[in-house]
């Protein structure tokens, strides 16, 4: 019998006290969240900035495959909740901003790529939440 085409993987999450918790793999680097969101992000913040990033990361690897490498790369993301628990994400709105020499159309291909196929994060939301991108594109600088 074929296994599964799936990994599995392991985080553990510890308590720190009040709606704090740290959490990653057991012997690597962590991350806190604060659902008081005091020391840290809520873990709804924390999703969210997870989103970008994957996007992000496709797109600086895109970029670099096509040569065009960003010099710099910003995602401002805005998203919206439900009023009623469990306040599920229903909306995210991504604002890139990419400094590189690469035309518009293969920036734009390397977000949309992100989203339709690379971005594990945003691939593992559920399908009804809208999320919708926009780019800045900003010259890169001129090498001296």
């Amino acid at each position: 019998m074929a296994q599964p085409d799936t990994a599995s993987e392991r985080v553990e999450v510890v308590w720190e006290g009040g709606q704090r918790y740290r959490g990653g793999p057991a012997a690597g680097a962590a991350l806190l969240l604060d659902g008081d969101r005091e020391v840290a992000p809520s873990p709804v913040e924390g999703l969210v900035a997870a989103v970008a990033s994957c996007s992000a990361i496709d797109v600086v690897e895109i970029l670099n495959k096509r040569r065009t490498p960003p010099s710099d790369l910003r995602v401002d993301v805005e998203y919206t909740r439900a009023s009623t628990p469990p306040r599920r994400l229903t909306a995210v709105h991504l604002r890139y901003r990419v400094a590189t020499a690469s035309e518009r159309q293969h920036v734009e291909r390397a977000i949309a790529l992100s989203f339709e196929t690379y971005c594990s994060v945003s691939l593992s939301l559920a399908s009804d939440i809208s999320i919708t991108w926009e780019l800045d594109l900003v010259p890169a600088p001129v090498a001296r």
